[in-house]
């Protein structure tokens, strides 16, 4: 039987992973057996830089917090080495990350995933590793909206071109009459 300390300690981590995952954008649990020392520390790395939280919990404790923050079916996946990669602002972040590593590792894999209240299958998890970032879709969205506006700024130009040229050609024919031969 643990002692009161250590469950108070067990219960403060459930909460505060809870919370952390009801904040969340997005969520993937993997499972990182097999992973070396070294490609660890660039995953985390790389992890780090992009916003995202990654961390070794035991499965009770993160199958608990899951439950707690609304991904009750979470559970079920957590099976062997599992982790957790949170990221509060890109959802699509932890997702293609995790995947090139898994990728890169045959015993390394995506779990499930954690987005918008629903929870992903490792298929699920691989489609959203495969979506552009926020910044990239602005971009697409704002290049659609640009795109009939530059089109009828050609065809207005085109027009004016096309008005110009005879007016600007007829002085120049009257002004030098053709030699005849």
């Amino acid at each position: 039987m643990p002692s009161a300390a250590i469950l108070a300690a067990k219960q403060a981590t459930v909460a505060e992973l809870s919370e952390k995952i009801k904040s969340a954008a997005s969520g993937v649990v993997v499972n990182y057996q097999g992973i070396t020392v070294a490609d660890d520390t660039a995953m985390r790395t790389e992890l780090r830089k992009a916003g995202v939280e990654y961390h070794v919990y035991k499965n009770s404790i993160t199958g608990k917090a899951c439950e707690a923050a609304g991904y009750a079916g979470v559970a079920s996946y957590l099976e062997g080495m599992t982790a957790i990669a949170i990221s509060e602002s890109d959802a699509v972040a932890p997702a293609k990350i995790l995947k090139t590593y898994a990728d890169k590792i045959d015993s390394f894999k995506l779990v499930c995933g954690m987005l918008d209240g629903e929870i992903l299958d490792e298929k699920g998890v691989t489609e959203l590793a495969t979506t552009p970032n926020k910044e990239t879709l602005v971009c697409k969205i704002m290049g659609c909206m640009k795109s009939p506006v530059y089109g009828l700024a050609y065809v207005l130009q085109a027009i004016i071109d096309k008005q110009e040229s005879p007016a600007a050609e007829a002085p120049a024919e009257e002004a030098a009459p053709a030699p005849e031969a």
